[in-house]
């Protein structure tokens, strides 16, 4: 084998002599010109991290390939399809008040009365209410705005309204999209509530209380003219009552047991500190 100066004097007669690139390259003898044994440069030895970068580089390729074929791999509605972010907080335009609206209190675990037949062992998002929150909400025996005895697991903020977007068969009811402002926003299914956990502002004589709702009625599970359209709520045996609160709510804002309050929808972004605070899904880090 010559030498790095015989073959440099090989290129003054123009033949072209590849060199080695730098360390770590293994050197091979592929060929002979004339006779002479020409050392040329192989292909680089990849490292490991090498290595499983480029097997997963062509893992993430082949599966875009194959989603690329696929035409709705979730079958969602095209509606569902199109990315719909919530607005700034100085862009959002806020929900209308609904006026001077009859509140009643309900609870978790409420048994049935002649004037509330349905009980709350159950609501209708949650087959085991009182087991998710934690125990029986009682009304009268308090620790401050939680039940005595034990710590909820759930918001004791908590109100019901008379609409539930899911129908008896357990899908969003034909009206839904249409009637309901943050529809689209907050779909995840056509089995899953947009309005589960939705978040309310309660007025009532200079106080605001925040409450999510956790429960339909009083009465009805139908009434969106009233709880999307300003309409007022349908005659009902409890003094036409649009609003069902909890414990907490009612003893926040003040209540005697029922009254006249206002309300309105609110993002999150919204709701005011308080008690209620702990519920409040966090905001997401700001950008760089």
């Amino acid at each position: 084998m010559y030498s790095f100066s015989a073959l440099a004097d090989r290129e003054d007669l123009g033949i072209d002599i590849p060199r080695p690139k730098a360390m770590g390259v293994v050197l091979a003898v592929v060929a002979v010109l004339g006779g002479i044994s020409v050392p040329v440069v192989a292909k680089p030895v990849l490292t490991t991290s090498a290595r499983a970068e480029r097997v997963h580089t062509q893992f993430l390729e082949n599966r875009r390939a194959g989603l690329s074929k696929q035409h709705d791999p979730y079958h969602a509605p095209p509606q569902a399809q199109v990315v719909e972010e919530a607005p700034e907080p100085w862009e959002a335009k806020p929900y209308p008040w609904h006026h001077q609206i009859n509140a009643t209190v309900f609870w978790v675990g409420e048994q049935p009365t002649r004037r509330n037949p349905t009980p709350n062992t159950a609501s209708s998002w949650d087959q085991q209410w009182v087991r998710s929150f934690g125990g029986y909400d009682h009304p009268q025996r308090r620790n401050g705005f939680a039940p005595a005895g034990f710590t909820p697991k759930l918001n004791p903020f908590y109100f019901a309204l008379p609409y539930n977007d899911l129908g008896k068969d357990g899908q969003h009811r034909a009206e839904a999209p249409d009637v309901i402002p943050w529809f689209w926003r907050e779909y995840r299914g056509s089995s899953l509530s947009v309005c589960h956990e939705r978040w309310i502002a309660i007025h009532h004589r200079g106080r605001i209380c925040f409450a999510q709702w956790k429960d339909v009625g009083p009465f009805r599970t139908d009434d969106w003219q009233y709880v999307f359209k300003g309409q007022k709520p349908q005659p009902n045996i409890n003094g036409n009552a649009g609003l069902d609160v909890s414990p907490a709510v009612r003893d926040f804002l003040g209540l005697p047991g029922s009254g006249r309050v206002d309300w309105r929808f609110v993002e999150d972004q919204e709701v005011r500190e308080g008690p209620w605070a702990p519920w409040v899904d966090p905001l997401p880090p700001p950008g760089p």
